[in-house]
């Protein structure tokens, strides 16, 4: 099982931790979870006008062996509006656009969409059962 918290976070609201949203997915091969623009792709929609995330802009993919993979996927645009990173373990790793990481085993961290335009940023909390 694959459990994903989503907070969208402003310099208007930085620290506040209201309009959450969270998604599961249960940890079989090909269960896939997306966080975008898009509602209608997306199990974790973002605001509409928050440019800087495309409308499906992480995807979460269960592999054969039911270990997760995170993919930011390539947009629209040739040059991301945003910088992606992971922090899992204790480490942070910027993620390469359209780059796919795997997400260690039993384990949490969190995903961080930030805006290279403003002091805004989307926060993904994941945590995966065994």
């Amino acid at each position: 099982m694959l459990e994903l918290t989503m907070a969208t976070v402003s310099a208007a609201d930085a620290g506040a931790t209201a309009g959450m949203t969270m998604a599961e997915a249960p940890s079989e091969p090909g269960a896939v979870l997306r966080v975008g623009r898009d509602a209608a792709g997306c199990r974790l929609v973002t605001p509409e006008d928050w440019l800087f995330v495309s409308r499906v802009h992480l995807e979460f993919r269960c592999g054969p062996d039911g270990g997760w993979q995170l993919t930011w996927l390539r947009g629209s645009q040739p040059d991301p509006a945003s910088e992606v990173r992971l922090t899992a373990g204790g480490s942070v790793q910027p993620l390469v656009y359209g780059a796919t990481v795997p997400l260690p085993r039993g384990g949490s961290g969190e995903i961080v969409v930030q805006d290279r335009s403003g002091p805004r940023s989307v926060n993904v909390g994941f945590y995966q059962e065994v």
